[in-house]
């Protein structure tokens, strides 16, 4: 009967052990991390992450286990490296928000050109030279287009120089230097620690595969750029701000995930004759998801043909893509 006892509590001891768990959910403009921990005399202390986001610290108690007191500890003033992260996450959301608005501009002087290409002349009084206004809008409108792709271009420079500025400040912070000790109830109760970061810990890849049919399977996929610090890593392709946070993927060999794969229009196909590889065409993002700008592979009948950029895309806009000249 002892022996049978001893077993069970093995076995109870083993699943709770295996149920409690660290990971950490890189979203695309954060991370969530989960810690679990077991008190010792009553207290816990554990280390935090210096991109801690204020107001998102959570301390849950195990079943059978009373918190008594919390106590967030910060050994001495925020180092200015924090600060300058938490600055440049800021500007990088502001560039990124400015992508999408661009996006708009484009398809508006997009169809005004269009609209202005495509009036017939006509010759009156007070306009005796239709042409010559007809000629104007276009011109304008070009114009308008081009401070667009030349803002966008910009833009894009930006936001590469502040993921090397966030690359070489992170590699030169100090160590952290904020804590939390948990006062609980048993002696060797045990608690679930949860909170978010700004440390952005996934870029997005695709897979673009020609149908030949007029449309084509693009695929979006995250791949991890962020420290999981041996905790079990997963990607979301939501926002650490959405009410509802979208669904967390496990991370396939190689560290990546795939999060999204869309049907999409594709039309003007065009594919180079010879040795060199050639295609264009103009893709439309009918889905109800802005599609971030990354690297994209290009696939046709199942052959590889190339990288080129995909500069992102808005819900509902359409874009002409390329590989090679």
């Amino acid at each position: 009967m002892r022996i049978k006892l001893t077993c069970l509590c093995l076995i109870i001891f083993s699943t709770c052990s295996a149920s409690a768990e660290n990971k950490i959910i890189f979203y695309r403009d954060g991370a969530l991390l989960q810690q679990e921990a077991g008190a010792v005399k009553g207290t816990i202390d554990i280390p935090l992450s210096p991109a801690l986001l204020e107001h998102t610290l959570k301390v849950i108690p195990a079943p059978g286990t009373s918190i008594l007191g919390v106590e967030l500890r910060t050994s001495e003033p925020v180092s200015r490296s924090d600060r300058e992260l938490e600055a440049l996450a800021e500007q990088r959301r502001r560039l990124e928000d400015r992508l999408q608005a661009l996006e708009t501009r484009e398809a508006i002087f997009t169809s005004a050109a269009k609209a202005q290409s495509g009036k017939a002349p006509r010759r009156s009084k007070a306009n005796p030279d239709p042409m010559q206004g007809i000629r104007q809008g276009t011109d304008f409108a070009i114009a308008q287009l081009e401070a667009v792709y030349t803002a966008r271009r910009k833009t894009t420079v930006e936001i590469q120089k502040i993921d090397a500025r966030l690359a070489a400040t992170k590699k030169s912070r100090r160590a952290s230097e904020r804590s939390v000790r948990i006062t609980v109830t048993p002696p060797r109760g045990r608690v679930s620690l949860r909170y978010a970061t700004a440390e952005r810990g996934w870029e997005p890849h695709y897979n673009l595969y020609l149908a030949g049919d007029g449309t084509a399977q693009l695929q979006l996929s995250a791949r991890i750029s962020g420290e999981s610090g041996g905790s079990r890593a997963l990607v979301s392709a939501g926002s650490i701000t959405d009410t509802a946070p979208a669904a967390a993927l496990t991370l396939q060999p190689g560290g990546t995930a795939t999060l999204a794969s869309y049907k999409l229009p594709l039309a003007d196909e065009r594919f180079g004759d010879g040795i060199f590889n050639h295609f264009s065409g103009r893709i439309t993002n009918t889905s109800g998801d802005y599609l971030p700008p990354g690297d994209a592979g290009l696939f046709r009948s199942g052959a590889y043909l190339g990288k080129f950029r995909f500069e992102g895309l808005s819900s509902g806009r359409n874009r002409v893509i390329s590989l090679g000249k």
